[in-house]
């Protein structure tokens, strides 16, 4: 699995269709509608691509334009109702990989992310079966399936998206910031308490050898303790 798309847009609507498109396209992706936020999801998050709103409440979009350019050189769709000329001409020209003015259709702006990622060596790869513990953890996204020593786990789509998110990096801590924010978005109240719960019915499902599986980091958060095989 690639890293993460960052969807930074202040209309929550809006955020959530874009981040369904994409995820329906196969990537993973992180929200916010807050400049600083995403400033600190470029450090954080690793994304390999930033769709970008410029009309922020806190800051000026371009400003978050030029910290993923400045060092990073993480590719940005930039996503904003400013149609004017000049508009389209100044984000170019301060770094922008692509400009899609609203209203835009989401299909659109996913085929323009993934042209971007394309022309940067980004896109990524297709899915496969990843397996963890010699074997005995199975993945398949493009099924949708998981399996432990070869049986079917029946999982929610939270409990998926757990699962997945910490077999993307196996032994990288994600905080439950972190997981909430790739399952369910990072604006869902409770997060912390809520992601705690998710995490107990999944290694209940994983049975004896759950707490080495998704193993708890204490004051982080949680990783997948058994590594990715080959």
């Amino acid at each position: 699995m690639t890293g993460p798309v960052l969807v930074v847009e202040d209309d929550r609507e809006l955020r959530g269709v874009v981040r369904r498109y994409l995820e329906r396209a196969g990537y993973a992706v992180h929200t916010t509608g807050l400049g600083a936020e995403a400033l600190r999801l470029l450090d954080t998050a690793d994304p390999v691509a930033v769709v970008l709103d410029l009309g922020l409440p806190d800051i000026d979009g371009l400003a978050v334009l030029a910290a993923a350019r400045d060092g990073r050189q993480v590719p940005v769709v930039v996503l904003t109702a400013r149609s004017a000329v000049e508009d389209r001409i100044d984000g170019l020209r301060r770094g922008a990989d692509d400009y899609v003015t609203k209203p835009f259709s989401p299909t659109e702006l996913v085929l323009r992310v993934e042209a971007v990622l394309h022309r940067t060596g980004g896109a990524p790869a297709t899915p496969g079966v990843a397996t963890f513990g010699a074997g005995r953890l199975a993945i398949d996204e493009a099924r949708h399936e998981a399996r432990l020593d070869g049986v079917l786990l029946d999982l929610t789509p939270t409990e998926w998206g757990v699962l997945t998110t910490l077999g993307s990096a196996p032994g990288r801590v994600f905080s439950r910031y972190e997981l909430v924010n790739r399952v369910r978005g990072y604006e869902f109240a409770g997060y912390e308490r809520t992601i705690d719960s998710h995490v107990k019915n999944l290694r209940h499902k994983l049975g004896p050898d759950a707490a080495r599986i998704v193993a708890t980091v204490l004051g982080v958060g949680y990783r997948l303790g058994w590594a990715r095989d080959g």
